[in-house]
């Protein structure tokens, strides 16, 4: 296949396109640096509606991860703004260049996230379950309407709502590991709040298997053992051979990220399930976490 990635240089898109050109794809990159086009990759620009006139050229299928970091920085406003522009406006550029393409691609694997369902406690939740209410849920919901009007042009669109990425060099992964290597880490809060996760390397066979399989709408990528903020924390600590009894205040992640930002990303609860993958027949190569951080912090 020949595949455009938007969003190639992030965490999940370079090891997409990694795997991709492993397994023989052809990959084309959408750039945002005119001046940067090298071969195999196009240009774009979500923020002034401009992409190359050739981009879709002979394309087979398209992997939209474009988008600001959700957690960067605190939010307000003008952050929410960015937030959204960033995902909505550019799925919408792309879905209009695809549509008026001589030849569409076939599919449009677009990103999206299990905080579409919210803040839902212990309620198990499947690609049928409803959005939930916030900025996040919002937010989700916006970027799948626009990924869907790809469908108008005969595109098969499967959405992928991705939960935590477990990678050395996941940020939220990054910000925790100091502290529990010196034994300073903890739950949020309780802990009671189910952290939905998946593997790096899940997550791109599981981005690269909605390419190639008959999938659409909905589709959960995260592992199917989900845990709880307290498992995780005593898991993460328990692989590197530390304790794990400092829980920490919900005041304080409220107060270094703001509490819309910390409640949202933090203390959210969400207990996703991946039924549409494991339905399929998708394997799963790390479905519980401590295999999964032995090998990512061996």
């Amino acid at each position: 296949m020949r595949v455009v990635v938007a969003g190639a240089s992030g965490l999940i898109g370079t090891a997409l396109v990694s795997h991709l050109e492993s397994v023989g794809h052809q990959v084309v990159r959408l750039v945002r640096d005119p001046g940067s086009r090298a071969e195999g990759a196009r240009f774009w620009s979500p923020a002034t509606g401009e992409i190359d006139d050739d981009a879709f050229d002979g394309i087979d299928g398209v992997v939209n991860l474009a988008g600001a970091g959700i957690g960067d920085r605190r939010w307000n406003e003008r952050r929410k703004r960015e937030l959204h522009q960033s995902r909505v406006a550019a799925t919408e550029l792309l879905v209009e260049a695809m549509g008026a393409a001589a030849a569409p691609p076939a599919v449009l694997v677009a990103g999206s996230a299990v905080g579409f369902y919210g803040d839902r406690g212990d309620e198990e939740l499947n690609e049928q379950a409803g959005s939930g209410t916030g900025f996040l849920p919002s937010l989700a919901a916006d970027w799948e309407a626009a990924a869907a009007e790809a469908q108008n042009a005969g595109i098969r669109v499967a959405m992928a709502r991705t939960g935590l990425v477990v990678a050395d060099n996941a940020p939220f992964l990054a910000r925790m590991l100091p502290l529990f290597k010196l034994g300073l880490g903890g739950p949020l809060g309780r802990g009671r709040q189910w952290w939905p996760w998946i593997a790096l390397e899940d997550e791109v066979k599981a981005l690269a298997f909605l390419l190639e399989s008959d999938l659409s709408g909905p589709v959960n990528l995260c592992a199917p053992n989900p845990v709880t903020n307290q498992e995780f924390a005593r898991m993460l600590a328990s692989v590197l051979r530390r304790p794990a009894v400092l829980a920490v205040p919900r005041f304080g992640p409220r107060l270094l990220l703001g509490r819309e930002l910390a409640d949202g990303l933090l203390f959210s609860s969400t207990r996703a399930i991946p039924e549409a993958l494991t339905d399929s027949g998708f394997e799963f190569r790390h479905p519980d976490l401590v295999p999964a951080l032995k090998e990512l912090l061996r």
